[in-house]
């Protein structure tokens, strides 16, 4: 068997036919040499054809990526704008327990038994809106926190309804209480005689004088003292034509000695209303109004009861 083979090479038709001779195991390995080749190179093409389908899939999932992270920084926005609306509205519910409390203080009215005042609510922690931290790791946390917080302040701000209510019902009274205290002078005059022990000018003896006298000219007009009802309108032994006003909270004034009764009996009146003229019926040495007070029917300093 011959282990050499012979190659010929022509370049042209008027050149030299040349002749190699190359032992067969060259061939054979220059064969394998170029089907080595082949193979690497067809891996190469297969590896290359891979990477790029890979960079592909990365590019895409790096936009999905970038896509996640613009919704979160979006989300984030959103929960730390609603956070910050939370704490606002915590802030009202506190500033009107706060006013609360300076009105009451003022007014002198505590809360009913029923009322359990301000409910504390706390705060969302800094570090859950901190920026550098990555939403999804206190996501769940947070917006569990914040629910939370929501509820709290909307039960701070039903109680907050139930104690302005109370406090307005107590206001209430309270202006009630004021408006029915005899608070000005019944007529404007000269005082003749005050409140107290005194030397009676009918009979020269120490005798108790449980109201004011004031003098004016007969016919002067008197007005009620604050506001009430008329419980009584009629001459009345040494008082002379008498006007008694219920005014509620156990206050009643009495005002004697009038020319003439301008009221009814169940008549209600307002502080400064006319309710008769300034006379000199009954036991009087001269034209003035006998003024009283009475607090659950015991005598008062009608000056005490005098502001203007």
């Amino acid at each position: 068997m011959k282990k050499r083979i012979k190659v010929w090479f022509h370049s042209g038709s008027d050149s030299d036919i040349k002749e190699i001779s190359i032992h067969k195991r060259w061939v054979f390995f220059f064969i394998l040499v170029v089907m080595g080749a082949g193979a690497s190179l067809t891996y190469l093409g297969y590896d290359y054809h891979r990477l790029k389908t890979i960079s592909f899939k990365n590019n895409a999932l790096t936009q999905t990526i970038d896509s996640y992270r613009t919704d979160i920084h979006n989300q984030r926005e959103q929960i730390q704008a609603f956070a910050k609306n939370i704490e606002v509205l915590k802030k009202q519910v506190d500033n009107l327990s706060i006013l609360e409390g300076k009105v009451r203080l003022i007014a002198d009215i505590k809360i009913s038994g029923e009322s359990s005042g301000f409910i504390g609510i706390g705060g969302i922690p800094e570090n859950d809106l901190d920026q550098d931290i990555p939403l999804e790791d206190r996501h769940n946390n947070l917006i569990r926190e914040m629910h939370e917080q929501v509820s709290q302040t909307t039960l701070a701000a039903e109680q907050q309804v139930l104690n302005f209510k109370d406090l307005i019902k107590h206001l209430e009274k309270k202006k009630n209480l004021l408006a029915s205290t005899p608070s000005i002078r019944p007529v404007d005059g000269w005082i003749t005689s005050k409140f107290g022990y005194r030397k009676s000018p009918f009979t020269g003896q120490r005798t108790f004088h449980s109201g004011l006298d004031i003098s004016n000219k007969t016919g002067t007009k008197i007005i009620a003292t604050a506001n009430g009802k008329i419980s009584y309108a009629a001459p009345k032994a040494h008082y002379g034509n008498l006007v008694i006003i219920d005014h509620g909270y156990g206050r009643v004034t009495k005002y004697g000695h009038l020319k003439k009764v301008l009221v009814k009996p169940g008549q209600a009146v307002k502080r400064g209303d006319v309710i008769g003229l300034l006379g000199n019926t009954g036991k009087s040495t001269g034209p003035h109004v006998h003024y009283e007070v009475r607090i659950n029917g015991v005598p008062a300093n009608p000056l005490k009861y005098i502001l203007n």
